[in-house]
């Protein structure tokens, strides 16, 4: 993997802000679950020491379904959803690449993840 850098992202409103640890050039994954496809989520997948909330923690509120293992996280003001723990990876993130500030995203490396059919692919990703 190509050397890290710092990448800033935020919600749509700017209430939640986040910083990453990436490289420049980054792959991300388009998922066809019916959450990721009905808001355009590119996750870009994180250990959970490249990850860090740097304001608006209290403005988050979240929303769990089927297992409730993952922890999909929501600005209360704008309702985008910048960032989630994700149940592929539950001690790490999944950072929308589309809330990255683009000044440091020298690439994003667009795959496509059958997640409507995740129990059949999860392991594609481990």
């Amino acid at each position: 993997m190509s050397d890290k850098i710092k990448h800033s992202g935020a919600c749509h409103c700017g209430a939640v802000t986040f910083e990453v640890q990436a490289p420049a050039e980054i792959d991300v994954l388009s998922c066809t679950c019916s959450m990721c496809a009905m808001t355009g989520f590119l996750h870009l997948i994180l250990e959970d020491e490249d990850f860090e909330i740097t304001s608006g923690a209290d403005n988050l509120t979240d929303y769990r379904f089927n297992t409730g293992t993952a922890r999909h996280l929501f600005c209360k003001t704008c309702g985008i959803k910048p960032f989630y723990v994700p149940r592929s990876h539950p001690d790490g993130w999944s950072v929308n690449a589309n809330c990255l500030d683009k000044s440091t995203v020298k690439n994003m490396n667009v795959s496509e993840f059958d997640g409507a059919n995740w129990e059949d692919n999860i392991n594609s990703i481990r």
